[in-house]
């Protein structure tokens, strides 16, 4: 990359100031966690109250002699231990998966030398260089920088990725997410520009091993079958003992002090009554519930939440990658006046002529292969829209670019035609800025702003896009001020919905779940959202930092009547899950994210999404939707409260919430 000449006299650390801080400080990984071994879980299966009793009947027909039946009871003892340990060795490899998505490969500069290293072996202090398409393999600061932007939506929920600039001295503290800020995190991903970055922190202190010791230190909780069942077992226990040693006492008066046959009739009649049967049945009546729900693309990590699925009275969702698709698109064009909807038709309404050229220069001050969101979105579009016409330029040279800057947020390439007689200037970045470059009057200028501002309340991330005349002469200016621009236009973008969450949201009121959006992004874009899939009451927002400012009774009261959370942090994810438990609520979570991984772990029902979510969110979670389709869950929510109904033996639910339909719609 073109460096100035400060860069190229950086010397970085040396190859033994990095292994003493290696030595010191650990390697750049996560710890290992206190990992449970098959032996660990072994002792877990048996202290099972069902477990013991059916360990316990075993013994029973082995001590009297019955090998039949005991022999029949050890073999059952083998198939639940077996699918109980087979579950639960998975859902340790959580903490591994986080610990292999933080350590990429990095090219750091040591002794005055670049190096490409493992990402295990940064050490704090090091000087590392990012391009574009790079993972950043620790918690740095920005020290060079030319048009940085970082996709940290794995931190923070945000599908847009953010700016980044370069500081020279002492940074500011501040946390992921929000544009212009130095900090580049650890697993986050380069989609613009490049620079070079001190490390600041690697391992467990960065970032992403705050997520990991969240996530080691959540315990799920027993769920309600477990604790009926328990209970059950315990009292059938208690009578079978009581009535056994009455048997004994009485035969053995009666029949003249035989205690051994007492002893047996006791033993009989404990046999009679202690349910024995009932952890083989339990086991596979969920094992088959598994089965089922497999079949509407959900699978089953974890067996007992099949039964709390059918109990879900809230279903907290992750707004990017699960409402919607993760990804930018175009939803308008603006030239003057005039707008052109580029969702309508299913996005296959053909684009007028007076959009040709917005669309043109909008691709023009873009990268030809990018690794940015926007400006894929625009190519896209482009390729729709503009195929063989003369408004595509893919074999244009790419002769200079003005890089994006705090000081004016816009951007301009400048490009040679193939003969090389023809220069074009293209300028796209925020309406402000472009509106500045283009020199335009006041009323104009008032214009464009409400047209801005009018998308801005409807979640629109919005460009401004101009035609630069190239500055008379054959060298080209130092400032993009410099050129005479032109406005084309505004260009409006959006992460879009899935199409098939509106009527999941709809079945899910019909069947009296609540949906809760938990997001990272800002509140205008959340509620633009809420409202296009029919969330309620999208008025009502919590904020991060209301959430941070509210006592827990407070945060209680607001979450009960409030369904949009937004500008959150993976610690207040946990919170906002923990506030909805203690409420009563029975709460499913859905996530895809590393930032989701501690609240689906902590959620009666954890919901990952399989193509989209990361390791670290699937193996933290109970459920795993493998078509990434939210109306699955709507489907698996149906048979979870079907199985329940049907499983045999339960208590009886006293009250119609929540282990019993609210209403017809959701069976």
């Amino acid at each position: 990359m073109a460096e100035p000449s400060d860069i190229r006299d950086v010397r970085g650390l040396t190859e033994q100031q990095a292994r003493q801080r290696l030595e010191a400080e650990g390697f750049n990984e996560l710890p290992a966690a206190n990992r449970r071994t098959t032996l660990k879980i072994v002792l877990e299966v048996f202290r099972e109250p069902m477990f013991m009793l059916l360990v316990a009947c075993g013994a029973i027909y082995l001590s009297t002699g019955e090998l039949k039946e005991a022999a029949m009871l050890m073999g059952f003892v083998v198939v639940v231990m077996g699918i109980t340990i087979f579950q639960e060795r998975r859902s340790e490899r959580a903490l591994e998966a986080l610990r292999d998505l933080s350590s990429p490969r990095a090219l750091v500069i040591r002794d005055g030398a670049r190096r490409r290293i493992p990402g295990r072996e940064v050490a704090r202090g090091d000087m590392v260089i990012l391009a574009e398409g790079d993972r950043v393999p620790a918690d740095a600061v920005l020290r060079y920088s030319v048009s940085v932007a970082a996709d940290e939506s794995l931190l923070t929920g945000e599908s847009v990725p953010v700016r980044k600039v370069a500081v020279a001295g002492e940074p500011p503290p501040c946390r992921p997410g929000g544009d212009d800020l130095p900090f580049v995190y650890s697993a986050s991903l380069i989609t613009a520009g490049q620079g070079v970055a001190e490390v600041l922190a690697t391992g467990a202190a960065t970032e992403l091993g705050k997520i990991g010791k969240a996530l080691q230190s959540v315990e799920p909780e027993r769920t309600g079958l477990q604790k009926e069942t328990g209970s059950l077992v315990r009292r059938l226990a208690v009578a079978g003992l009581i009535l056994c040693a009455i048997v004994v006492v009485v035969f053995a008066l009666t029949r003249g002090g035989d205690w051994r046959a007492g002893l047996l009739a006791g033993i009989t009649m404990a046999m009679s009554i202690l349910p024995e049967e009932f952890p083989v049945i339990l086991t596979i009546f969920l094992a088959l519930g598994a089965w089922r729900i497999s079949r509407k693309h959900v699978l089953t990590r974890r067996i007992p939440a099949v039964e709390t699925l059918g109990a879900a009275t809230v279903l907290c969702v992750d707004k990017t990658g699960t409402l919607t698709q993760n990804r930018m698109s175009i939803r308008r064009l603006q030239v003057d006046d005039r707008t052109f909807d580029a969702a309508a038709e299913g996005g296959q309404a053909p684009l007028p002529d007076e959009f040709h050229a917005l669309l043109e220069y909008g691709i023009l001050a873009s990268k030809k292969d990018p690794f940015d969101p926007m400006e894929k979105a625009l190519r896209e579009l482009g390729g729709r829209q503009l195929a063989r016409t003369e408004h595509l330029h893919d074999d244009w040279v790419l002769e200079h670019e003005y890089a994006l800057s705090p000081r004016l947020l816009a951007l301009s390439h400048v490009w040679r035609s193939p003969d090389g007689c023809e220069l074009v200037v293209a300028a796209k970045g925020a309406p402000e800025a472009i509106v500045d470059l283009c020199h335009m009057p006041q009323a104009r200028t008032e214009e464009i702003a409400a047209q801005v501002s009018q998308m801005a309340s409807q979640g629109l991330r919005v460009l401004g896009v101009a035609r630069g005349l190239p500055a008379d002469g054959a060298k080209l200016p130092q400032d993009q001020h410099d050129f005479e621009f032109e406005f084309q236009g505004l260009v409006a973008l959006a992460d879009p919905i899935r199409p098939t969450v509106p009527e999941a949201i709809r079945q899910c009121r019909t069947a009296g779940i609540r949906v809760v959006m938990i997001t990272g992004d800002y509140a205008g874009t959340a509620q633009s959202i809420a409202r296009e899939i029919g969330l309620g009451s999208p008025e009502n927002v919590i904020t991060g930092p209301e959430l941070d400012a509210m006592s827990e009774e407070e945060l209680s009261g607001r979450i009960r009547t409030t369904n949009i959370i937004a500008r959150v942090v993976p610690e207040q994810k946990l919170r906002i899950v923990n506030a909805l438990r203690a409420n009563g609520e029975v709460v499913a979570m859905t996530g895809d994210g590393v930032n989701d991984a501690p609240a689906l772990k902590a959620a009666h029902i954890g919901i990952a999404m399989g193509g989209r979510g990361t390791d670290v969110a699937r193996e933290s979670a109970a459920l795993v939707l493998l078509d990434d389709d939210f109306s699955s869950i709507v489907q698996a929510i149906k048979l979870g409260r079907r199985i329940f109904d049907n499983i045999p033996f339960r208590r009886p639910s006293r009250s119609p919430s929540p282990y019993t339909c609210r209403s017809r719609g959701c069976r």
